[in-house]
């Protein structure tokens, strides 16, 4: 009996996609626990290390708005392959790095690679389940995905403990290579039309322009940006805060770090079991509020003088649990009105998330006086505005599923 490939739809083909989806965010947090590490070891300072985040958000940005223009032109598979072998190469580069600049291209070249995963496999959701089942399939999706940051810096602290912090990097790499022989192998082609204009320049920035006028559209990006800003101000800072100011050991900053993150698997889940029954926009509801309560709460708490580890702990769980309710639904609704742009709308919706999360998190490190204080007040500042940038556009002139 000859082998085919599973279909589309498939448990096997929801796995590989939440691994393409998830490798990008392991090469962030894998090696949080390093970066102190990472300046010592080099002689630089904090704010240089940081560009190794920073600029692999800008990469991150820039690679999803070329990865789907691309996949709506050439197809989903190629694009992703194409992708992820860069992504392996330039981990390989990472972990061989002989100076902080070589690091730093390393790591923006990475992040362009990873950009094909993050954007194509909410693609190809969209391509497979349409825009009714794509918000349930991405809110499980998302759950399995927040393994992700969880286990991803207790990993690279064990790793950098034993092994150093090179090591992560070739971690990352041997990841992605076997996500690249399961494409090969296993993914279909799911883009049902190639549009043969979709990379061309001109058509390519109309439909970008079409995409940021409409008011739904852009208050869902704008949710999803500051949302994910605050956490990133997290990603940017905490590691100097927990193993600098409070004086963690990278491994047990490795387990605070996986422990304040599991609110977003557990709101993943919620949001998959609640989708169907209380719908999408309130279901960002009640995220955005969640966001916005717990980062006021944690900048109180700092601000009048309340330091430890709990204090950041607890209110940044309940947080990510809002994260887990806002992500896959904004997304969903977003890209679900565009199935002839899926690509484009998902390019776009990523760029703008990147681009203000690379930005929190210069701002943070640019503005730390080695306290939390900077850090915290970031992430207030993203709930609150994730909450009113739902309140505000994203609840306005929703299309239906159906428009192009």
């Amino acid at each position: 009996m000859a082998w085919t490939r599973p279909r589309a739809d498939s448990l096997t083909i929801a796995a590989l996609l939440t691994a393409l989806a998830a490798y990008g965010p392991l090469a962030v947090d894998v090696y949080l626990p390093s970066l102190p590490s990472i300046v010592a070891d080099y002689g630089t300072t904090e704010e240089k290390v940081q560009l190794t985040l920073s600029l692999f958000f800008v990469g991150f940005a820039l690679g999803q708005l070329l990865h789907g223009p691309l996949s709506d032109r050439f197809g989903r598979r190629p694009v992703l392959i194409a992708g992820t072998a860069t992504f392996i190469l330039a981990s390989i580069m990472a972990a061989l790095a002989s100076s902080v600049d070589m690091l730093i291209v390393a790591r923006f070249l990475q992040a362009l690679g990873a950009a094909s995963g993050s954007v194509l496999s909410r693609t190809v959701v969209r391509d497979v389940y349409g825009p009714e089942r794509s918000a349930r399939v991405m809110a499980y999706m998302a759950a399995a995905m927040g393994l992700a940051p969880s286990l991803g810096p207790m990993i690279g602290g064990q790793i950098e403990e034993f092994l150093g912090w090179r090591w992560n990097f070739a971690f990352v790499a041997a990841a992605a290579g076997l996500c690249l022989l399961a494409i090969i192998s296993l993914l279909k082609e799911t883009n049902p039309k190639f549009n043969p204009e979709a990379v061309n320049f001109g058509p390519m920035l109309r439909i970008f322009a079409r995409l940021a006028a409409e008011p739904a559209y852009l208050g869902h990006a704008l949710t999803l940006a500051f949302n994910f800003g605050g956490y990133f101000a997290f990603i940017s800072a905490s590691a100097f805060v927990f193993i600098e100011f409070l004086g963690l050991t990278p491994g047990v900053y490795g387990v605070c770090f996986g422990a304040a993150v599991l609110g977003g698997l557990s709101g993943n889940l919620t949001s998959g079991r609640l989708v169907r029954r209380v719908g999408s926009p309130r279901l960002v509801l009640w995220g955005g509020i969640a966001g916005a309560a717990s980062g006021l709460a944690m900048a109180g708490l700092a601000w009048g003088g309340s330091t430890g580890v709990w204090q950041i702990l607890i209110p940044m769980a309940v947080y990510t649990f809002g994260m887990g309710l806002i992500m896959p639904n904004t997304i969903a609704m977003a890209i679900a009105p565009w199935p002839h742009n899926a690509g484009a709308a998902s390019s776009l919706l990523g760029f703008i998330q990147m681009v203000l999360s690379a930005a929190a998190g210069i701002l943070v490190v640019w503005a730390s006086d080695g306290t939390q204080l900077a850090m915290v007040t970031a992430i207030a500042i993203g709930g609150v505005g994730a909450l009113l940038s739902h309140v505000w556009l994203g609840r306005r002139g929703r299309r239906p599923a159906t428009a192009q």
